[in-house]
């Protein structure tokens, strides 16, 4: 489909309202544009060949550059939707986790019988605890899981609330998240075994509740960090 001046202009004003630009100054910034394609036209270039293609990418530029961006940057609702999107995988890698430690697939058993002088033979049957290799096949699929909703769920939110440079956001996610899952991951294991060498008997009542914090936490404030990072700086408020 060919891109003509007025739907240029039309997806323009579209996404300066979006981004909260002032009528007036949208309206100015109108004007421009039309004044800008038109002569572009005249010399002979298409509207497509002018923009690049990318009509929000350039209306979101050109705000940016004036200082009209909105200053809300929704690291809340940012943070909010990594939480939500994090908390189903780390929830299923604790499980996991408490299949294996609870040895709750091993088959290995002893059983004690009694001879004819009293005495008393333990007889004990090890085999290998499957929980385990179930535990290590489990925790990636948790992170894979968690790096595809995390990342959905930031996008959509922001995309939702028409959120500035939430594209620049979802790709600087993209990049960042491994990084964010394994810092989250590894806070996890650290509580673990801290709740197995100071906790002890109640290991699993602390382990549970304060890693499932941890984790989700590290990765909602790792999100968070990206989102003020890629959200460019901003002088208007909404």
């Amino acid at each position: 489909m060919t891109l003509t001046v007025d739907d240029a202009i039309h997806q323009a004003t579209r996404t300066w309202r979006r981004l909260g630009v002032a009528q007036d100054t949208a309206d100015e910034m109108t004007e421009e544009l039309a004044a800008d394609l038109t002569a572009a036209s005249s010399d002979g270039r298409s509207v497509t060949d002018y923009i690049g293609g990318d009509v929000e990418a350039l209306a979101t530029s050109w705000a940016d550059e004036r200082g009209l961006l909105p200053a809300h940057r929704h690291l809340k609702e940012t943070a909010v939707a990594a939480a939500q999107g994090a908390a189903l995988p780390a929830l299923a890698a604790l499980v996991f986790w408490w299949v294996s430690w609870s040895h709750l697939l091993d088959p290995s058993s002893e059983s004690m019988t009694t001879t004819l002088d009293g005495g008393a033979v333990w007889e004990v049957r090890e085999f290998a605890n499957s929980g385990v290799p179930l535990m290590w096949v489990g925790l990636p699929v948790c992170m894979i899981a968690a790096f595809f909703l995390v990342r959905r769920a930031v996008r959509g939110t922001l995309q939702h609330r028409g959120a500035a440079a939430h594209e620049a956001t979802a790709q600087a996610l993209t990049k960042a998240l491994p990084v964010i899952l394994l810092a989250a991951a590894g806070l996890g294991v650290a509580f673990g075994f801290f709740g197995a060498s100071v906790v002890g008997y109640f290991q699993l009542l602390f382990t549970v509740p304060v890693a499932l914090a941890g984790m989700i936490g590290a990765v909602a404030a790792g999100a968070a960090w990206v989102r003020n990072r890629t959200c460019p700086p901003a002088t208007a408020t909404r």
